[in-house]
């Protein structure tokens, strides 16, 4: 037989594999990624509900104030009560060293700002605060970094 009469046809591909099925090694990484992202999830979750009891807390005591003097000096009581969390003597400090540990590393919003007023406001009779809103704030922000073990 010659090689122009054999019943020769072309090489035929067997067909390209389909997307799904994905192959095991796939569904390996798949598993990881959803526990992952649970763990991240349950995590977050956890962190936001944490958040929230503490600034309800908050909330509850500053309420709880008869009067701008008491409110300034519940907002004291509660930035030394979080200031404990980070540094375990941060309750003792006074003056001018616990409005530095209050400032933090990156701010002075308290040694410089409007958070000087927590130094004597708490002790006066009748507090000058015209900004107690803006004070209010800036000790809840504080609080809830100070209650999150931030410096």
């Amino acid at each position: 037989m010659s090689p122009a009469q054999l019943p020769l046809r072309d090489v035929h591909l067997p067909p390209a594999p389909s997307w799904w099925p994905p192959a095991p090694g796939w569904w390996i990484v798949f598993g990881i990624l959803a526990l992952l992202l649970g763990v991240a999830s349950a995590w977050w979750w956890r962190r936001r509900r944490q958040r929230a009891r503490w600034l309800a807390s908050f909330d509850r005591e500053v309420a709880a104030a008869p009067d701008d003097a008491g409110r300034l000096a519940a907002l004291s009581s509660l930035l030394r009560r979080a200031a404990r969390r980070v540094e375990p003597g941060a309750d003792r400090l006074q003056g001018e060293a616990w409005l530095r540990l209050l400032d933090g590393a990156k701010r002075r919003d308290f040694s410089q700002g409007i958070g000087r007023v927590l130094l004597e406001g708490g002790f006066q009779r009748d507090p000058q605060v015209e900004r107690l809103a803006q004070v209010e704030a800036l000790v809840r922000r504080r609080f809830v970094e100070l209650m999150a073990g931030r410096r």
